[in-house]
């Protein structure tokens, strides 16, 4: 596949990403409010066999509007994008190089379950450009799958993971989900041994979130299932940076470990830094130069509007500088290498001593980090910089 020329750190200006919608499922898990559908949930002209022709048109169609830089991170998401032939996203990124160009080196990434690939299609995506996999494992205990409603057998992990690394992948991630209800102090402990044993280069762990109008918030308004309270969920927290730091995984971001900076997943960098991207995909969002937009959600309506406009937007927004810098501090204090206290105002720099005194923070070379504790609190201290 070609390559656009590596730009020198003067032209560089703002990374470049694309992020490519999935938004395919065998079952709709009860915890997930992502824009996903089963096949059963969807009608003419949103099927898996007709999608990677729809999103290739809506590729070339924003070709353009990348302004000749060269894209340095895909991501793949969903949804499952393994749930299509692995064909059809070599497909997708060919399109994406074709029309944007992929900077020499550029990191892609595809999410999987771990039921949703063979040798064979891990082979074609490495063959076709995919070099960092991401496996959704959630948990290695089978009660809290079935909980979380997740199909696969926890036993075919490794050799999914086994597969990707025989395919040729240089990076496998592992996502995991912590406080489901029924999970235990042991069974939490239980995954993430788990997950060190397979080695990966990165992982990511975050707290379950009863997101509203999914069917796992409804069990929690009928009392079917009890979350667990926060002071459990924080000794979650704590366990999980304590074994995976002790496997050699450092956090770069508050709910991600790699095993070295290079095994951080540059695509959710480029989020947390504000950079710029382009969100392909029903439902998928775009951030390009100080302007936000979305697509239509709904698969079959954003095949149409395709088809009809040349275009899938449903709405839009300019980011002002009130907005940016509070968005800014948000996602750069979740960061390892932290926040840079000049950014801060007047207001927000009076509140670092009492943020250095009560050791949510620390202070160095003018970057503003989040202690241990101070990750348990991150949202507390968001609010207090923001306030």
């Amino acid at each position: 596949m070609p390559h656009a020329e590596s730009p020198t750190p003067t032209t560089r200006g703002r990374a470049l990403g694309v992020y490519v919608h999935v938004p395919f499922c065998s079952v709709r898990c009860g915890y997930c409010d992502f824009n996903t559908y089963t096949a059963d949930e969807l009608g003419e002209g949103a099927t898996r066999a007709s999608y990677a022709d729809t999103a290739i048109g809506e590729i070339v169609a924003s070709g353009p509007a990348g302004g000749g830089r060269p894209v340095e991170t895909v991501f793949f998401g969903g949804g499952t994008p393994t749930q299509l032939p692995a064909g059809d996203l070599v497909r997708m990124l060919r399109a994406v190089d074709d029309s944007f160009g992929l900077l020499d080196g550029a990191e892609v990434t595809t999410e999987a379950n771990p039921d949703s690939v063979t040798p064979q299609s891990l082979a074609t995506l490495r063959a076709g450009g995919f070099n960092r996999i991401s496996f959704g494992v959630q948990s290695a205990v089978p009660h809290v799958l079935a909980t979380l409603e997740r199909t696969h057998d926890p036993a075919g992990v490794p050799q999914a993971v086994r597969w990707a690394r025989e395919a040729g992948f240089e990076q496998v991630s592992v996502d995991l989900i912590y406080g489901t209800p029924g999970e235990s102090m042991d069974d939490w402990r239980t995954s993430l041994e788990q997950a060190v044993a397979l080695e990966p280069d990165h992982v990511s762990a975050y707290a379950l979130i009863v997101e509203q109008g999914t069917a796992f918030a409804r069990k929690v308004r009928r009392g079917e299932v009890v979350m667990p309270d926060d002071d459990e969920t924080a000794d979650k927290y704590l366990l999980a940076d304590d074994l995976l730091t002790e496997a050699g995984l450092g956090w770069y971001e508050l709910s991600n470990w790699a095993r070295d900076e290079a095994a951080q997943c540059r695509h959710n960098l480029l989020y947390w830094h504000s950079d710029d991207w382009f969100g392909i995909g029903p439902g998928a969002h775009s951030h390009v130069a100080g302007e936000r937009w979305w697509n239509v959600k709904h698969p079959a309506a954003y095949a149409q509007r395709l088809a009809a406009d040349g275009s899938a937007r449903h709405d839009g927004e300019s980011i002002d500088a009130a907005t940016a810098h509070v968005e800014r501090i948000m996602l750069e204090t979740r960061l390892r290498s932290g926040l840079s206290v000049s950014a801060l105002g007047d207001g927000a720099r009076s509140q670092v001593p009492d943020l250095l005194d009560r050791d949510l923070v620390t202070l160095g070379d003018d970057r503003l980090v989040l202690t241990r504790t101070g990750r348990l609190l991150a949202d507390a201290v968001v609010r207090q910089l923001v306030d």
